[in-house]
């Protein structure tokens, strides 16, 4: 039986394709053809200009004769011209003919052939022009051509000068061949240079390209490197451009993978800690429990309380592990603090019979969750119970004030009687599994996760918790929290320093007078 890979990516062993290869083939390619369209249009436009420079010589000493033959005067005697013979001798010794250009006079088909010759006209033996029949039957029926002869193309025109006896014709003629030729060797110069040129471009955007994509490629390395054991690999980046911005977000990339890995391997660690200690005891007593009713009784005592310590343990542990994650808080707009406060205030009053106090009920509204706010503010209510005792008083206040460093905040506080938190260690309470040093020496009951979900939750809304009181005077734990908007009267909310149960006032705390038990 065999299978087949059904991943996306390429297949196993095959050599992938080098971006660096595609980049430096296609400016190769287009360089090409941007190269080739210019050597096709340097060479109409040469070609063209020798093919202009020919007419306009053609023209020049035809409009020459013209002009010669309009005045009909032989320099020698002053007199007209006695005849088109000697008007054609004296004109053609007036000439010096250019490069590649045949000036030649004749009268009638028979007559004698005068001609001047210029540099780089084919010698009558390799190729004669007045010799060619064909030609000389072109010229008599038309005023200019070109035509294409064994010394190459050539371009010509002719004048006639019309007489008693035969006419006088002169044909003016211009060889290309030698300018042509120049034409080809300068772009068969130009085609060299610009493959040249194609070399260099390719070995220079060869290394450009592999600069450019240096942090691709330490993408890959590293991709390669990473394991689920090691996330620390990260990517060196020293410049600013589109492909660096690739590697900073996959270095975000893996520090948001090791931070979920971390915090994965934190829950794992921190309930095989605190789940060992209440499996151990329940495993102890069901191996020693035998008929006794009573015995069996306090057995199934221990086990349920264990339970109940093992099913709280992993509600905070999951609590923790939430703390992360973008749904940890489901935030509202506009909740109303003293609304908030008055409700906490009735969870509170249930959890042990001590003296519960309101100090203070901020007046305002406030941005955040209610229900991670009022487990944080029952978690500090249920640690003052456990270092209080039974008619103690723990007061809860809210009040709307200006923080230097968050701006307009809602503090709630929860302050006891108890015996305080020494200065040494009011930040190690906050830490996991962590518990004080109190005052008095007692050591109190729980897995030491409490204050670390309160921090979590404060934290998660963009504020902190603070600690104050002095040791043995009792302690104050505080949420600080930003608003997140305006409060309704656009001030920090009430002072109500006298609301506190004696004072008896008006309004809110009229309905917290009595003491509750």
């Amino acid at each position: 039986m065999t299978t087949t890979d059904q991943g996306h990516g390429p297949a196993t062993g095959r050599r992938p394709r080098l971006a660096r290869g595609t980049i430096v083939g296609w400016v190769l390619v287009i360089l090409a053809a941007t190269l080739a369209s210019i050597l096709l249009v340097a060479n109409g436009v040469l070609r063209a200009d020798v093919a202009a420079e020919a007419n306009g010589d053609v023209t020049q000493e035809i409009e020459e004769f013209r002009t010669f033959a309009a005045e009909g005067q032989d320099p020698e005697t002053g007199q007209p011209f006695t005849s088109t013979e000697r008007m054609l001798q004296v004109f053609l010794d007036r000439q010096r003919a250019g490069t590649g250009e045949l000036i030649m006079g004749y009268v009638g088909r028979d007559g004698q052939v005068l001609e001047v010759r210029g540099p780089e006209v084919p010698a009558p033996g390799e190729y004669d022009l007045a010799a060619d029949q064909a030609f000389l039957d072109e010229v008599a029926d038309a005023s200019s051509g070109t035509r294409d002869t064994p010394a190459g193309e050539i371009r010509w025109g002719r004048a006639v000068v019309e007489a008693d006896g035969p006419d006088g014709v002169l044909v003016v003629a211009v060889f290309t061949a030698d300018a042509q030729a120049g034409v080809t060797s300068t772009l068969q110069l130009l085609t060299l240079l610009s493959l040249g040129g194609m070399v260099l471009a390719g070995v220079v955007s060869w290394v450009a390209a592999g600069r450019i994509l240096r942090p691709v490629h330490l993408v890959h390395l590293a991709a390669a490197e990473i394991t689920e054991k090691d996330l620390t690999r990260r990517i060196d980046v020293s410049s600013d451009d589109d492909v660096s911005g690739l590697a900073v977000t996959f270095n975000r990339m893996l520090d948001r993978l090791e931070e979920a890995f971390a915090a994965e391997q934190r829950f794992v660690d921190d309930a095989g800690h605190e789940l060992r200690t209440p499996i151990t005891i329940i495993r102890g007593h069901l191996e020693l429990i035998d008929d006794d009713p009573r015995s069996r009784e306090a057995t199934l005592r221990i086990v349920t309380e264990e339970l109940d310590r093992m099913s709280r343990i992993v509600t905070d542990l999951l609590s923790l592990a939430k703390a992360d994650r973008p749904d940890f808080l489901r935030v509202r707009d506009g909740v109303d603090l003293a609304e908030l406060t008055l409700a906490i205030d009735a969870k509170m009053s249930a959890l042990a019979p001590r003296r519960w106090l309101i100090a203070h009920v901020a007046e305002g509204s406030a941005r955040l969750d209610t229900e991670r706010v009022t487990q944080a503010v029952l978690q500090l209510a249920q640690n003052a119970v456990q270092h209080t005792g039974e008619g103690d008083a723990i007061t809860l206040s809210s009040l709307l004030e200006h923080d230097p460093a968050l701006g307009p905040v809602a503090r709630i506080a929860v302050a006891d009687t108890g015996p305080g938190v020494p200065v040494a260690d009011r930040e190690r309470i906050f830490e996991r599994f962590s518990h004080g040093d109190p005052p008095d020496g007692r050591r109190h009951a729980g897995a030491g996760l409490g204050l670390a979900i309160v921090r979590a939750i404060a934290e998660a809304h963009g504020g902190r918790v603070e600690v104050g009181g002095a040791p043995g005077e009792g302690a104050t734990f505080a949420l600080v929290l930003p608003l997140g908007e305006r409060t309704s009267d656009g001030t920090g909310g009430t002072d109500r320093a006298d609301d506190v149960p004696d004072a008896r006032s008006d309004g809110v705390a009229s309905l917290l007078e009595e003491e509750r038990v």
